[in-house]
């Protein structure tokens, strides 16, 4: 089964950590990743969502948003993609994301969009 464990991180958090403090978060980050093994399928930390753009069509016209997404109170920071035996073993990896200290860690199993 494919899990996404989602980053889920206050805004501005990264901002206010120094750059010891910032490279030590994402060294401890990797760190984890690499302890994944071979239930890691896939990794990345995210730019600051001030560096996106949002997109939609409407009435056939793409409408494009970028900074600031002034109702987001959080960003994804990041994710994990994970092969797990069940939505549980994925709930405890997840616990032990250093993320989970100063962030939010959202456990998605993977699942066409229109299975209930």
């Amino acid at each position: 089964m494919r899990c996404l464990l989602l980053i889920i991180e206050p805004r501005g958090q990264r901002e206010a950590r120094s750059d010891a403090e910032a490279r030590a978060c994402y060294a401890e980050m990797v760190a984890f990743g690499e302890g994944l093994g071979s239930k890691l399928l896939a990794s990345e930390s995210l730019r600051p969502d001030r560096h996106g753009v949002r997109v939609q069509v409407q009435h056939d016209r793409p409408v494009l948003r970028d900074d600031p997404f002034a109702e987001a109170k959080e960003m994804i920071g990041g994710f994990f993609l994970l092969d797990c035996a069940s939505l549980e073993e994925a709930v405890a990896i997840a616990q032990t994301c250093p993320a989970a200290r100063f962030a939010s860690v959202e456990v998605r199993e993977c699942a066409p969009c229109y299975v209930p």
